[in-house]
């Protein structure tokens, strides 16, 4: 009994298992075992403070005697009882040297079986409750690329799939991972782990940065690929704190805490707007655009114009920036190169704009802009038509009709 008392005493401290389920277990087990060999039907109880079993034979009196199996006659059962009737039940119980050996030989597989099986319920209801939090524990084996980790009283998985790519664990290993599901299945409760999701990134925020904790600064969105980058769109409510700082911390301390754990992932921290055309420019620094217009032809889509020397940092290798920007702010992202203009384009241009400004031809035009005259403000600021003839060689003719026009012209502008 002394031993019965060690064993309970300790799966209740080290195990976590309560007494109740454990004493519940012991007479199940001892009940199966003592069905086998019995012929009737048996009732077994354990004190729940001193733990000493008993055992009764449960038999139903009948009048006839012989009894069949189960039964007793009411001769024989006033023997022990004199005033049991016929339909009352007859307990006997069980000698103690037969529940010794049964106890001893057939129920330990069925007591650790039951006591197995109230701590697997006791791991379900602990993290069932715990998804959403951040765990450590020790990686215990490594099978293929998944890891088995170890959590003290528990046992979880990481899957290869929502491990941060490139990282090498061994057994033995420390690791802190994102409790992300808990489903009971017929091998048990399983705790399936992640450091791959966004919602891991959010989690280490919240520990490095008070006023995540305090809730003064919101993480309003997220966007993540694992391994490569993150962006973190944040606010404030406080209009005396700027998230971004408060995220970045004094030299950037904060956010290189959130960055070693993720194993070198770049990160971006912006302020999260409700004009989508300063979010989207935000989302996807550190491109400089050159416009941002919303698409009238298409739900929640914006179109990005950048000169060409911007246009991989915008959209980034494989893609990465302008998919990663997109997922944060929730709008689909199209970026464009802006066309360039050639020096032959705006000397067309411009040869074509002083024509029509001072009504004449475009050979005249080409001359005057070829001289160096390209506005109506340039030919005035000459002063002279005869410094306009000498400059041009043009005929006296049509540089009175040119001077004349662009008098004209200036006089119109103001």
């Amino acid at each position: 009994m002394n031993e019965m008392m060690a064993i309970v005493s300790f799966l209740e401290r080290d195990r976590g298992i309560d007494r109740e389920i454990i004493v519940q277990a012991i007479e199940s087990a001892i009940l199966q075992a003592a069905k086998r060999t019995a012929d009737a039907e048996i009732r077994v109880s354990v004190d729940r403070k001193t733990l000493a079993i008993n055992a009764f034979y449960l038999y139903r009196v009948v009048e006839a005697d012989p009894a069949p199996a189960g039964c007793v006659s009411l001769k024989r059962a006033r023997r022990n009882s004199p005033d049991i009737n016929v339909g009352d039940i007859l307990e006997v119980a069980m000698p103690k040297s037969k529940l010794g050996r049964i106890a001893a030989a057939s129920a330990k597989q069925i007591i650790v079986q039951k006591i197995r099986e109230a701590e697997r319920k006791n791991v379900y209801d602990e993290y069932k409750n715990r998804i959403g939090e951040l765990v450590t524990g020790t990686v215990r084996q490594v099978i293929h690329r998944d890891l088995i980790v170890d959590l003290d009283k528990a046992e979880a998985i990481l899957q290869s799939k929502d491990a941060i790519p490139g990282e090498d664990y061994s057994v033995g290993d420390p690791i802190r991972a994102y409790v992300y599901r808990v489903q009971n299945g017929a091998n048990g409760p399983s705790v399936m782990l992640s450091r791959a999701c966004p919602e891991f990134v959010k989690k280490l925020f919240r520990m490095e940065v008070s006023e995540i904790a305090d809730g003064i600064v919101e993480i309003v969105s997220i966007a993540r690929e694992a391994g490569f980058r993150t962006k973190l769109a944040v606010k404030s409510l406080d209009d005396k704190i700027d998230p971004v700082w408060a995220c970045v911390g004094k030299g950037g301390q904060r956010v290189r805490n959130v960055i070693r754990e993720l194993n070198g992932e770049r990160m971006d921290v912006i302020n999260w707007s409700d004009d989508i055309r300063k979010y989207v420019a935000k989302a996807l620094a550190p491109a400089i655009l050159d416009s941002i217009e919303i698409d009238p032809q298409k739900p929640r889509t914006v179109r990005c114009t950048v000169e060409a020397k911007n246009l991989s940092l915008a959209i980034g290798k494989r893609g990465q920036n302008v998919k990663l920007a997109s997922k944060l702010t929730g709008w689909k992202i199209l970026v464009e190169k802006r066309e360039e203009v050639t020096f032959e384009t705006q000397v067309k241009q411009q040869i074509a704009e002083l024509a029509q400004s001072l009504n004449v031809g475009e050979d005249v035009a080409r001359t005057l802009v070829n001289k160096g005259f390209l506005t109506v403000e340039g030919i005035i600021a000459a002063k002279d038509p005869a410094y306009l003839k000498e400059v041009t060689q043009l005929d006296d003719a049509t540089v009175e009709l040119v001077w004349n026009a662009a008098l004209r012209s200036d006089e119109d502008v103001e």
